[in-house]
This record gives structure tokens, sequence and C-alpha cells, in this order.
């Protein structure tokens, strides 16, 4: 079975974007010169999962960011809703976070990054996240999309690392136990 890891920026008050989507918010940040690892977690991983929210976001980022295959989960995002130029790169699906992860596994995928908030939520709910990688922005944005949510158990995180940044930015690196 693949594993489950993420990689998120949340404001201190634990959102990860505005209740429309947006990230002005972050991209505020003075953030020149600062490597949050970012490179090197995309190469680690297999295919990137994320919610439509997420998909249509990133899709206003104007180039593709991604060199890794990605699977947009989504009951209600149409085939003809993905541009033509991404295509290629983007795979639409509807299966549940274990059927999916399931589906992965017997494609030999080994390491998913799972990206958006209600889709981590909902992997987390179903065990399915090993590690995350959590980076709290210094700025309070009051209302949004948050990045964890109600649960119906406990998750256990052990704290493996924490780094500071000139920008104010603190990441930290969680591994679920």
């Amino acid at each position: 079975m693949p594993t489950g890891h993420t990689m998120m920026a949340m404001s201190l008050d634990g959102f990860v974007a505005r209740k429309d989507h947006t990230l002005d918010w972050l991209m505020k940040l003075d953030t020149e010169g600062e490597d949050y690892g970012f490179a090197a977690f995309q190469n680690s991983i297999d295919v990137i999962v994320m919610g439509s929210g997420s998909f249509r976001t990133v899709l206003g980022f104007g180039e593709w960011p991604y060199r890794k295959p990605v699977i947009v989960m989504s009951r209600s995002l149409a085939d003809d809703e993905i541009p033509e130029d991404v295509k290629s790169k983007v795979e639409l699906s509807r299966l549940s976070p274990a059927e999916l992860m399931s589906r992965l596994g017997e494609r030999g995928i080994g390491r998913v990054y799972v990206d958006g908030g209600a889709i981590i939520r909902s992997f987390m709910r179903e065990g399915l996240i090993a590690d995350m990688r959590v980076a709290i922005a210094p700025v309070l944005i009051g209302e949004g999309i948050r990045m964890f949510g109600e649960l119906d158990r406990d998750i256990d995180l052990r704290l493996e690392s924490v780094d500071r940044f000139k920008s104010g930015l603190i990441h930290m690196y969680y591994v679920v136990i």
C-alpha cells in the first residue's frame, strides 16, 4: 500500500487558503532565499493527489508547476473542465481515499503527496497519512479553508524537527504514530 505525505503552509490560525481558495496572504511573505525543502519533497514522491479546489488554484498560477503526475479527486469536476495543456498530466478520480491508494499500489506507486485541506482531512480520517510537513506563516486571516478539522479519533504525532526562517515562517515535520 502506498504511503501518504503532506507538505502544506497554513496561517497561524490554521487556514490553508481563503474561502475562495486564494493564497494572497502566503504570497506576500518575503521568502526569497529560503529553502523549505519543497524540491526535495517533490523528488521523493511518485504522484500528487489533490481536490478540485486545489486544482483550480494551481491552474491560476499560470505555468503548470508539477513534474509528477497529478490525480484530482472530485465528484463534481468533469473531464472537459481540465484544460488541454494539462490533460496528459492530470487524471480525474471519483474513488475514496482508500480505494485510490489501493489502485495506486497496484500501479506500483509508493509515495503519494496529498495536497489540499479537505483531501488531507479525508486521508487522515482513513489513516492514510504517514507524515506531515507543516509550515506556519506569521499571519492571521480570520477565516478560510482549514487544514485540520473534525476527526472521529485522535491522531497522535511525533515531532521530528522544527526550522525557523527569517521570513517568520516556521516549518515542522511530524510523523503519524
